[in-house]
């Protein structure tokens, strides 16, 4: 079983900035994919930024504010947000894909307000 602990969220004016951190702990034997997706009140969960491997992939909104970073020797994965805007508030949630399985953590919320 792999858990997994966000944090970094919070509230920031429209152009601020802030990291998001996620560490994974358990009996983790391979991770393959690790992720940030996020999730308005009443909307689907969406992709933000995923990495597998040395690969990344975001979502068209983000391209230029976001970028996403993993750190296999301590098993965390970070999402560096800058150029925030209204329209980022969301709880973001980190995933990770082993060959266990998937997980999810517990999400982190991030509004974005003057």
């Amino acid at each position: 079983q792999v858990q997994l602990v966000e944090s970094g969220g919070g509230l920031v004016q429209p152009g601020g900035s802030l990291r998001l951190s996620c560490a994974a702990s358990g009996i983790i034997f391979r991770l393959n994919l690790m992720g940030w997706y996020r999730q308005v009140l009443g909307k689907e969960r969406e992709v933000v930024a995923e990495i597998r491997g040395g690969v990344t992939n975001y979502a068209e909104s983000v391209k230029g504010r976001f970028t996403i970073s993993r750190n296999n020797a301590k098993n965390t994965v970070s999402l560096q947000i800058n150029t925030l805007k209204p329209e980022d508030t969301a709880t973001y949630y980190c995933k990770v894909e082993t060959n266990g399985g998937t997980n999810w953590g517990q999400g982190t919320q991030v509004t974005v307000s003057s």
